[in-house]
Parts: C-alpha cells; sequence; structure tokens
C-alpha cells in the first residue's frame, strides 16, 4: 500500500470524482446516441462494449471501449497531477466500482475490463501494457473474450510486483478480485464449455 498521507477529507473528495467519473455509463450514452435500442435489452444486457457490439455497430463498441477506458485513466492522471500516491490510487479503485457499481443504474454497472486495463495504463504503463498483453494471449489462444479479461486480471497483481510497482498490490488484488466477481457467470459458462466464442453471437 502507498503512505496514507493526505488529509481524510482530501481523500473523500477524490473518491467521489473518482467514483462519479467512472460511474458514467458510456455503453448506454453511445447506444443512445447512434440510436441502438435499449442496451439492457440487447445480447447480455451489459453495458460495456462487447455487448454495443452486438448491435453491430463498431464505431459505437469502439467509442465504449475507449471512454470506459479513459474515465480510469483519467481518474488516476488527475488525481497524479494534483495529489498524493494514496488519492491516486483510490481515485483510480473508485473509478473502477462507479463503472461496476454505477448509482444512476442502481448499482448493475458493467463488468469493469475496459477501464481496469484504462487505470492499469495510466496508473503503472507497464503493468497495463503487461495485462492488455496478458489478455490478447488469453483470449487468442481460447478465442474467449471473458478468459482474456481473467487472464490479464488474475496475472495484474504478478506484473505488478514483478514490474518494481508493489505499493500498488493491494489495489491490484482487490481489482483482481472484483473482476472475477463481476466475470463469476463467464467463468460458470466457461466450465460449462457453453462460453460464447470471439466473434458468435450471444442471444
Amino acid at each position: 500500500m502507498p503512505v496514507i498521507d493526505t488529509p481524510v477529507l482530501e481523500l473523500i473528495l477524490w473518491a467521489v470524482m473518482g467514483y462519479g467519473l467512472g460511474s458514467i455509463p458510456f455503453g448506454i450514452v453511445m447506444a443512445y446516441m447512434f440510436g441502438l435500442g435499449n442496451l439492457r435489452e440487447i445480447g447480455s444486457g451489459n453495458i460495456g462494449a462487447t455487448n454495443v457490439l452486438r448491435t453491430g455497430n463498431k464505431l459505437a463498441a469502439a467509442l465504449t471501449l475507449i471512454l470506459d477506458a479513459g474515465k480510469g485513466a483519467i481518474a488516476v492522471l488527475v488525481a497524479r497531477a494534483f495529489a498524493g500516491e494514496d488519492a491516486v490510487q483510490l481515485a483510480g479503485f473508485m473509478a473502477f466500482l462507479g463503472h461496476c457499481f454505477p448509482v444512476w443504474l442502481r448499482f448493475h454497472g458493467g463488468k469493469g475490463v475496459a477501464t481496469f486495463l484504462g487505470l492499469w495504463l495510466a496508473f503503472a504503463w507497464p503493468v497495463g501494457i503487461a495485462c492488455c498483453l496478458t489478455w490478447l494471449v488469453s483470449a487468442g489462444l481460447s478465442r474467449i473474450s471473458s478468459v482474456g479479461a481473467l487472464g490479464a486480471a488474475a496475472f495484474a497483481p504478478v506484473w505488478a510486483l514483478a514490474l518494481g510497482f508493489g505499493p500498488a498490490l493491494v489495489m491490484a488484488v482487490a481489482l483482481t478480485l472484483i473482476v472475477f466477481w463481476r466475470h463469476r457467470a463467464n467463468i460458470a459458462r466457461i466450465i460449462e464449455r457453453t462460453e460464447p466464442k470471439i466473434g458468435r453471437k450471444q442471444g
């Protein structure tokens, strides 16, 4: 963990900033802007880029991916510009929580993978790149997107330690556990061998 030297009130403000930014449901916003319908009634009902892609609109999906990753990155970068590393980790973590559990959607948000990768790329770019490569290898070998996400999350604490970012280990483990929790239905389908392959539509 980083040294906690930021006053509690300031930490609360950074937490609120991170959560507020992370809770913006860009998938739903893009679906509305592109006239794609209610994203909650499409595919898996998830608000992330993968489900936006199921509408057939690649541009909307790409924008959702960029914006969901960007809100994690921006939370980290803004905090780093004005506060200490304790606030940086808190802001990034809360942005992730905001995406997964947005108050505007009664705490039913996305699975957090894009925001997870975005905050790591901003917080510690070597770890972020390693996680992205892990996603690519895991998804490429399995042809299952959720396996890529789980692989990236599982190795994040390993990469944080191996690449010299030990003070972020607690955050890394917490992020990993939440990603796995958000993917619990996917894990069950992976075990049952019913999880859709990349490129196959899910009803």
